[in-house]
């Protein structure tokens, strides 16, 4: 399904969540998100107040400040990707997916120097990824779709925020990176080699809480999940109103936002119940990333992955 059969699916049911929206009996969840499209319905939420008390917002840079909180115990929760999930996992946090935000679908990319045609020309050159996100997942399938290995390149670990700087210092001769950066690398003379297209429903954007959090503060768990389909709502049926408030709140252009728009899926509450359920396609795909990420030495071998997704925190139903 494409995302413009999302929208008009989500538009046609509607995104107001009845009755869930209310205030927890127990304490407060701290949850981490980062720029990025997907997580926007959260920002929203708090814009229009939507956000209740039971939930406080902590904004971080990247995935990896998210991350970093969630295993250090300062976080409850946090919009991650779904490899970035296991990742935390692996160190001992114990999680729960609750929502998918998005489906990468064109969203993550490698971006290159005109002088590399093709995935076997990266062989030898300088590629900028965030080693602890996604993308360093995404760098893993690129090079095995080039039949390469990591030592055939020259991996320069650095936040998704930092690498246009790198591209216009000519420190890098590629990027693999998501929205709004790739564009703006493309812009910046980069060419679009390769992209999430080419894995469909394989990059999830989830919303996880820890496992003791879920258990102690259910209300607050489904405050949560409320409050991005109250944004996603916003977003999708005041769309123009939508993109200028992040264009500005992330000081990108409007096109920008449009841009990264068209390259994700967002799933509504159908979408979302299917894809949490327990053969559904975040559970395979969370097992199937599990032995990748063991094969490359990314996560511990003795890690073993348990079911990840909890739909009993979706609504119901949607107005």
């Amino acid at each position: 399904m494409q995302r413009r059969d999302f929208l008009f699916l989500a538009i046609a049911s509607g995104l107001s969540v009845a009755g869930l929206a209310g205030c927890s009996r127990s304490g407060p969840i701290t949850f981490g998100v980062h720029p990025w499209i997907g997580y926007e319905p959260l920002y929203l939420a708090r814009d229009f107040g939507w956000l209740p008390e039971s939930i406080v917002l902590r904004t971080g840079s990247s995935a990896k400040d998210s991350m970093n909180g969630l295993i250090s115990g300062e976080l409850d929760g946090a919009a991650l990707t779904l490899d970035e999930t296991i990742r935390v996992w692996s160190q001992g946090v114990e999680l729960v997916v609750v929502a998918v935000t998005n489906v990468s679908a064109g969203a993550d990319v490698l971006v290159t120097r005109p002088h590399i045609a093709e995935l076997a020309d990266l062989r030898g050159q300088r590629v900028a990824v965030e080693l602890s996100g996604v993308s360093g997942t995404m760098l893993l399938k690129i090079l095995e779709v080039a039949g390469l290995h990591t030592d055939d390149i020259t991996r320069i670990d650095l936040p998704i925020s930092q690498h246009a700087e790198a591209w216009s210092r000519g420190d890098i001769d590629a990027s693999v990176s998501y929205e709004p950066t790739a564009s703006a690398l493309v812009r910046a003379g980069g060419v679009r080699l390769f992209d999430s297209r080419e894995m469909p429903e394989t990059i999830f954007d989830v919303l996880v809480v820890t496992r003791e959090k879920a258990r102690s503060s259910p209300g607050a768990v489904r405050d949560l999940v409320a409050a991005h389909f109250n944004g996603l709502r916003h977003l999708v049926r005041s769309m123009h109103d939508a993109v200028y408030r992040i264009a500005n709140r992330q000081d990108i252009q409007p096109e920008d936002v449009r841009s990264a728009l068209a390259t994700v899926m967002l799933p509504d509450l159908a979408a979302n119940q299917r894809y949490l359920a327990a053969s559904g396609r975040v559970e395979t795909i969370a097992r199937s990333l599990s032995r990748h990420l063991r094969r490359e030495g990314m996560i511990s071998n003795e890690f073993e992955l348990p079911r990840l997704c909890d739909p009993a925190f979706l609504p119901r139903r949607v107005l």
